[in-house]
This record gives C-alpha cells, sequence and structure tokens, in this order.
C-alpha cells in the first residue's frame, strides 16, 4: 500500500495558467483531491529545457497530436490544407510541438511534483481533456478555457490549456528528473489528513 501512495507525476502550469492568476486555483483542487505537494517551483523554461520536455524524437507522440489536430479539424468541418502545407500526421505534430515550446517559453511556468494514490490519473482527470474545448465542467481545462486547435492553428500557436499532466509512469518518471533535482524535493513530511483517507 505504501508503494500506491507514492506514484508521482509532474504538472506544469503554462504561462497562460500564470498571467492569468490561477496558480492558487489549480494548486488548491490538487491538494483538496488529497494529492501532496512534493516540490514546487517558478521557472522561465529556456528553448533548450522546453525542447527537452517536447521532444520531436518521439514519432509516435508527433504522430498522435497531428491526429488529434486533423480530427479536429475533420469534427468542425474545417480543411486542414488551410493550414498546413503537409497533412501527415507526423508533420502536423512536429508543428504543433514548435509552437507548444515557443508557448512555454513566452512566460513564467510553474512546476509542481505530486505525490499519492493514482497520482497520474487523478491528476489527468482532475486537469481534463487536453483540448479544453472538449473538456467537461468541473476540470481544469473545462473551466478555465474554451481554446481549440481549431483557431489556435489558424493563429499559429500552441492550444492555451493552462496546464500540462505527465501521460504515464514512463513520462512521470522522465519529467521529475528533468524538472526537478534530487535537492528540490522534500520527502519528510506528512499531510495530516493522510491517516483520515489511508490508515485504517
Amino acid at each position: 500500500m505504501s508503494d500506491l501512495k507514492k506514484e508521482k507525476t509532474v504538472v506544469l502550469i503554462k504561462p497562460d495558467g500564470v498571467k492569468r492568476g490561477l496558480i492558487g486555483e489549480v494548486i488548491t483542487r490538487f491538494e483538496k483531491m488529497g494529492l501532496k505537494i512534493k516540490a514546487l517551483k517558478m521557472v522561465w523554461v529556456d528553448k533548450e529545457m522546453a525542447q527537452k520536455h517536447y521532444p520531436e524524437s518521439r514519432t509516435e507522440l508527433m504522430a498522435a497530436i497531428g491526429k488529434k489536430t486533423l480530427d479536429t479539424y475533420a469534427k468542425y468541418g474545417r480543411d486542414p490544407k488551410e493550414e498546413f502545407a503537409n497533412l501527415d500526421p507526423v508533420a502536423i505534430g512536429k508543428m504543433v510541438n514548435k509552437w507548444n515550446i515557443d508557448f512555454i517559453t513566452s512566460g513564467p511556468v510553474i512546476a509542481i511534483l505530486l505525490e499519492g494514490i493514482h497520482a497520474i490519473d487523478n491528476v489527468r482527470m482532475l486537469a481534463g481533456h487536453t483540448l479544453p474545448v472538449f473538456a467537461v465542467s468541473g476540470t481544469i481545462r473545462g473551466d478555465f478555457s474554451i481554446d481549440s486547435p481549431a483557431l489556435a492553428n489558424v493563429q499559429g500557436r500552441a492550444v492555451h490549456n493552462i496546464i500540462h499532466a505527465s501521460g504515464n509512469t514512463e513520462e512521470a518518471k522522465y519529467e521529475e528528473q528533468l524538472w526537478f533535482r534530487k535537492q528540490d524535493i522534500v520527502d519528510n513530511y506528512k499531510r495530516t489528513d493522510e491517516e483520515v483517507m489511508f490508515e485504517k
């Protein structure tokens, strides 16, 4: 049981969330859920760091981004040829990835390491769909953004979706090592609600 309670995940409050004053709101939602903050910092991300966070070499990720973009165009009856010369999902994914890098380097970012039972799944559930237009009410993205690739692509920018959350265990481990040094992480404290929530 102790291992289950110690799953970690990384959340980034992106420049749109910081500029809109949503830092406290986002953190409060994760804390109220029962997740523990293990590390927290504000950083201005440089391009090298952004490229490590959004590595273009992950072909399967680029293809998924591209497919999601094309699916949005189809749903809203828009012609992707108006914005993209190459309709290959990987090529589109790489273009969107460049916009993501430009966006995450455009202002301060809050990096958070969270710990708790099923932290990865719980954070993603609370974050909501990565495309705010499809995020349900009650989620962070559903409550604070209505942005869509249909508009973002026309404007040549990333979708403004408030936060990033690690997608799986491997990604969470990679991002923890990328964003936090060992001395950034605080291990020696206990939340008062841990006994109420998890002890017999």
